[in-house]
């Protein structure tokens, strides 16, 4: 802890300024609109800590937000939900680091930024709640292939929000059951990056600026969400998902030339 603080003290104050101030206005958004802080942090995160060391940095200060998150909604998780999707999700979280900067991660950011936009086309603008019936036991294969997907980009919450939506959560306990099952993968994913030798002391130092600012937006953003309505939160949610995928396919499209 002494080294990160040491760290601290070399970083540029606006730089870290900026970092909190980032956390903060991603998750309060994030809280408000069922996730997508983490890919919002993804742009920002790259310019001031490089790109190379981005998803560490985001997966240490999602850790931290999910922590205060998971205490904020505990009443509101549903919990045979998360035994399905959270044993997947390790192996597939285990994996992606052992595999982390060997593979090109903008066909995956593309690939998804895709699916993600047209899901507003499948829930046709907000007028439908589901789109596909979503067993429980969907959450295994979901729960590996997010996990490792994420580990690898750094943020990939908002594919996630058509399954929850279709397994029947809606606000409280869509954002809740997120939470609690990003929580437990995100503690595999901080000891497989610390393992694979890829979590620093800057990374750390990094990641606790942006996660405090994190932890403050998620206390901020649950109070706004309480006045909304459950339509207001699917629209919202739709939104959410389509600027997110436009984002990624905007950042990635050179990767089709």
């Amino acid at each position: 802890m002494l080294f990160v603080l040491d760290l601290l003290q070399t970083i540029p104050t606006w730089h870290l300024v900026g970092l909190f101030v980032a956390g903060m206005v991603a998750f309060i958004i994030s809280t408000i609109s069922g996730g997508g802080g983490a890919m919002l942090l993804i742009p920002v995160t790259s310019s001031m800590v490089g790109t190379a060391i981005a998803p560490p940095v985001i997966n240490v200060a999602t850790f931290l937000s999910n922590a205060s998150r998971l205490y904020l909604f505990w009443h509101d998780i549903d919990w045979s939900l998360t035994k399905y999707y959270v044993p997947s999700a390790i192996v597939g979280a285990w994996l992606a680091a052992l595999v982390f900067s060997r593979l090109d991660a903008g066909w995956i950011q593309l690939l998804v930024g895709a699916f993600l936009v047209s899901t507003i086309f499948q829930y046709k603008f907000g007028k439908v709640s589901r789109t596909f019936d979503m067993p429980k036991v969907g959450f295994v294969p979901v729960g590996f292939f997010i996990a490792f997907m994420s580990t690898l980009v750094g943020g990939l919450g908002p594919i996630l929000n058509p399954f929850y939506m279709n397994a029947g959560l809606e606000k409280e306990s869509l954002i809740a059951t997120k939470t609690a099952n990003s929580f437990f993968v995100g503690i595999v994913q901080i000891i497989s990056y610390t393992f694979f030798g890829i979590l620093t002391v800057k990374i750390w130092a990094y990641g606790l600026v942006l996660g405090l600012g994190a932890v403050i937006g998620n206390i901020i953003g649950k109070r706004f969400l309480a006045g909304i309505s459950i339509s207001q939160f699917r629209i919202m949610l739709l939104i959410l998902m389509v600027i997110s995928g436009l984002i990624m396919i905007i950042r990635n499209i050179d990767v089709l030339f």
